[in-house]
This record gives C-alpha cells, sequence and structure tokens, in this order.
C-alpha cells in the first residue's frame, strides 16, 4: 500500500450477530485523502463495515481507529455517513431539512470548525435552495443530492457513502461524483459501497473487493488511471 497517513486501521475485526458472522477478522490500512470503492455481493459485509466505522454499531471483536482515535462517538462531527436510507423529512423542503441538521450538528459539539451553510451546502451540489417544493415530490436523484448536502454540511475528513448511486438519475450521479472529485483532490477521505465499479472509477484510488466478510483483493490504481 502508497505509504500516507492512515485514516483507518482495522484490527482483526469482527461483527457476529448470533451465527452469521458479517464480517470476519478483517484487517486493513485505509490511507488518508484516497478514495475506496468498495465492491461486492449483497451480504459481503460492506454496509456494516461502514456502520462500524461511523461509530453505528460497534464490532463484536477486533480494534478499529479512525482518524487517530478509538473512540469513534469522540470525533463523530468529522464522519460524514449517508445511509442507504436518505435522513431527510419527506415533508420539509430541502433547506429545512439541512437547517434541521444544522442545529444538531451545532449542539453536537458547539466548538467545532464552523460548517457551511445550507445554502452554501444545497448550491455545493446543484439545488436551489429556493425551490419551495418538500422533498417527499423530488426525483430521487434530487432526494439523493439533498441528502449528500446534509452530509457535507459538517464539512466531514471522512465519507462513508452507502449505495449513493442506487436508482439515481444520470445527472445528479454525474452532479455526485463531480462533487466527489473535488473533495478527494481537497484531501478528503472517502468510502463507498456500489454495484456500479465503472460509475466510480474515475474518482477512485482503490478498489476493495469484500467477499463472505473479508476483503478478499485490493486493486490501486496509480494517478495516471492504470492498476498499480
Amino acid at each position: 500500500m502508497p505509504s500516507a497517513t492512515r485514516a483507518i486501521h482495522l484490527n482483526e475485526v469482527s461483527k457476529v450477530y448470533g451465527d452469521f458472522a458479517a464480517l470476519r477478522k478483517v484487517t486493513a490500512e485505509l490511507s488518508a485523502g484516497k478514495t475506496f470503492v468498495i465492491l461486492g455481493q449483497n451480504g459481503a459485509g460492506k454496509s456494516t463495515l461502514l456502520r462500524i466505522l461511523a461509530g453505528l454499531i460497534r464490532p463484536s471483536f477486533g480494534k478499529v481507529t479512525v482518524l487517530g482515535s478509538q473512540d469513534v462517538a469522540a470525533i463523530r462531527r468529522r464522519i460524514g455517513y449517508l445511509s442507504h436510507d436518505s435522513m431527510v423529512y419527506d415533508e420539509l423542503t430541502a433547506l429545512e431539512n439541512l437547517g434541521y441538521a444544522a442545529r444538531l450538528y451545532a449542539d453536537a459539539d458547539p466548538s467545532a470548525e464552523p460548517m457551511w451553510k445550507p445554502e452554501e451546502a444545497l448550491d455545493l451540489v446543484g439545488l436551489d435552495a429556493a425551490l419551495d417544493r418538500p422533498v417527499g415530490k423530488f426525483s430521487q436523484g434530487m432526494r439523493q443530492r439533498a441528502a449528500l448536502a446534509r452530509v457535507l454540511m459538517s464539512k466531514p475528513e471522512l465519507l462513508l457513502l452507502d449505495e449513493p448511486f442506487s436508482n439515481v438519475d444520470f445527472a445528479s450521479s454525474s452532479k455526485m461524483l463531480q462533487v466527489l472529485g473535488k473533495l478527494r483532490a481537497e484531501g478528503k477521505t472517502i468510502l463507498l459501497t456500489t454495484h456500479q465499479p465503472e460509475l466510480a472509477r474515475p474518482i477512485a484510488d482503490c478498489f476493495c473487493t469484500m467477499h463472505e466478510g473479508q476483503i478478499a483483493a485490493m486493486e490501486f490504481f496509480s494517478p495516471e488511471g492504470s492498476a498499480a
């Protein structure tokens, strides 16, 4: 693996639900400032891994270090997590959704770096803050961009995106890729899962393939775009 500041360290991390092991002794080091595209069939452990890194669930065994801390809850403001559920309220406009999220972020850590204003975050993903339409009437692509804007508002150092392009139209996926490419150039660390590797390839530094709860392969790419 290319030498760089470490963003994530996993040491024999397992997650067990009864008799089922969603993750099995996963050990890896992921460099900061890179984009890791996580591939694998349903049930491979992709979403479980992201949820552990986001601090939403704890591993059954093993040790997780994220952005230098083993207490993920203490650094949650530095992590942006986008799940399958977009976590936006259908009855509110995009601006109202982000305004509500902004108050939650502020309450969580008043001493943290100033966030994007809701209007700025929406502009970043190509949405008009003045659009007076409930999110429930958005297209799936617009809804997903609103959800991404909510995640980006806190200016996270680490982005964890679970199937961000699922059921999203070409225009919205292109805009999201443009935003993620810009964040990657700014040195953000990005992990995203997808069943569309060809779509994410332009921003990928590594394809990480998972199989049955383990990392089966990691394919790194050179700056020129060929496999390293």
